[in-house]
């Protein structure tokens, strides 16, 4: 028995390092995601949903293998460049963004750590990325673009009301696409025997003053898609309410607000699909290496009450081609 103590001490001594060991070949990998929002968690919260969908189809578990942190602007686009860096200095894997401002304040906070849109404008042009296919930097993910989409939302306005002929397009002047978008306006314009006038703001105090020239020239309103009006859908949809001009907004909330009309891409299946680049930058592929994807899904949303109040009849093909209708 003598022999054996040694032996036995040895052999105690060894098992926490076993344990250790065995331990170290189980942990699982926790990875840390930041999303970056203009708007605030009520407005992104099924887009948020549909994010965690995607991953949950590709192994990842809330507050299992993945956790999130949030920041949101609350319409407060000042804010984005320092809520960028906070998610930065948290120590983020990856940071999600929706549409250009909020890709252009996470860029300007890092040039390392991965950035995914979830849905943006013209990386492009915004000099985020060299090209679609080869984006060469620290960004990639799903555009909110595609061929002829703008003139297309045009199109479905025309369709509605066929009487418009003057379309005024209200843009964000300190949005990088900001020129480019009415240059695709006005092109679908000409093809539909159109004109188009551009309309640009910079910020909410310039509202009614820009209300005021579309009441006075334009017989319709086309509103570019930004984060600066997401910001304030309620009081634009007032406006064009009280000056009856029929509009097509890019994004159905303001439809549920009681705007018009809009056509615009499936944000919610943009967030899922961001979920692909996020599991490929994980396994380790860079963001510069993966090439960028187009939207592949449309909704037309119809509001018959702001129609009749407008003293508009909705043609019935138009009504029946909708892919919702609000009455």
């Amino acid at each position: 028995m003598r022999l054996c103590k040694p032996v036995l001490g040895s052999v105690l001594a060894f098992l926490p390092l076993c344990w250790k060991f065995a331990f170290a070949q189980h942990e699982v990998k926790v990875w840390k995601i930041g999303v970056l929002a203009s708007s605030s968690r009520a407005l992104n919260a099924s887009r948020e949903e549909a994010l965690r969908a995607g991953l949950r189809d590709l192994g990842y578990r809330e507050n299992g293998n993945v956790v999130f942190e949030y920041r949101y602007a609350e319409g407060r686009l000042e804010r984005l460049p320092a809520l960028a860096r906070e998610l930065v200095e948290a120590g983020v894997d990856v940071i999600v963004v929706g549409g250009t401002r909020v890709a252009v304040a996470a860029r300007q906070a890092t040039a390392t750590v991965p950035i995914v849109a979830a849905g943006a404008g013209d990386l492009v042009r915004a000099g985020l990325v060299k090209s679609f296919t080869y984006p060469g930097g620290n960004v990639t993910g799903v555009s909110r673009r595609s061929p002829d989409f703008l003139g297309k939302r045009l199109e479905i306005l025309k369709r509605a009301v066929p009487t418009i002929r003057r379309a005024a397009v209200l843009s964000n002047a300190a949005n990088p696409a900001h020129e480019r978008t009415f240059n695709e306006v006005e092109l679908g314009a000409r093809t539909l025997g159109m004109t188009a006038e551009l309309v640009a703001v910079r910020g909410p105090g310039d509202f009614d003053r820009a209300f005021g020239a579309i009441a006075r020239s334009a017989d319709s309103l086309f509103l570019a898609a930004d984060a600066l009006f997401n910001s304030h859908i309620e009081a634009l949809v007032g406006l064009a309410a009280r000056h009856r001009v029929p509009a097509i907004y890019p994004r159905s909330d303001y439809v549920e607000a009681g705007g018009l009309m809009s056509y615009a891409v499936d944000l919610n299946d943009l967030a899922r699909r961001s979920a692909w680049y996020i599991d490929q930058i994980f396994k380790g592929l860079r963001p510069g290496d993966l090439s960028m994807t187009e939207p592949i899904r449309f909704e037309w949303v119809i509001h018959l009450g702001t129609a009749a109040k407008l003293g508009l009849s909705m043609p019935p093909e138009a009504v029946a081609r909708a892919d919702r209708v609000v009455r």
